[in-house]
């Protein structure tokens, strides 16, 4: 794996600020910056989206198709009603993981139903920003196991 998209969606720009309490202190650049680092360390090439636009999200999902060798998406509030991200990651073979810096799980009730973790590789949640760093790991060991490596 060389080259991963990690996607935020809506109000992730706003971390740092929003909620800290939930989502902790630390803002989306300088999140994005320790994974940059932490993927290179790795041989891995990370590009970074966020947008408040379902469809810009949607086609950066597509575009991922023929781009990236894999997919980090918090894809915010859109993981619990976006029938049209769940359909981008379904159109593509690039393997997703979904992450989430809560626990969804012991949120409100509408926040428990993942509409695109059916069609995510994975999922990470609840541990802060340390989930972007799992999913690359859980992507660069989903390679592994494609390519016949063995534990």
């Amino acid at each position: 794996m060389e080259k991963l998209l990690v996607i935020n969606g809506p109000n992730l720009n706003m971390l740092g600020v929003r909620e800290p309490g939930i989502y902790g202190n630390t803002g989306l650049e300088a999140i994005s910056a320790e994974l940059r680092e932490y993927a290179a360390a790795r041989g891995v090439h990370c590009e970074f989206f966020q947008s408040n636009h379902e469809g810009d999200i949607v086609d950066k999902l597509q575009k991922a198709h023929t781009d990236f060798d894999g997919v980090v998406l918090n894809a915010g509030a859109y993981t619990h009603y976006s029938i049209a991200i769940r359909d981008a990651i379904a159109a593509i073979r690039t393997p997703v993981v979904e992450v989430h810096l809560s626990n969804i799980h012991a949120r409100e009730p509408f926040r428990h139903t993942s509409v695109i973790a059916p069609v995510c590789a994975g999922g990470v949640y609840g541990f802060g920003k340390n989930v972007y760093r799992l999913a690359v790991d859980a992507l660069l060991g989903l390679e592994e196991d494609y390519n016949g490596k063995q534990d």
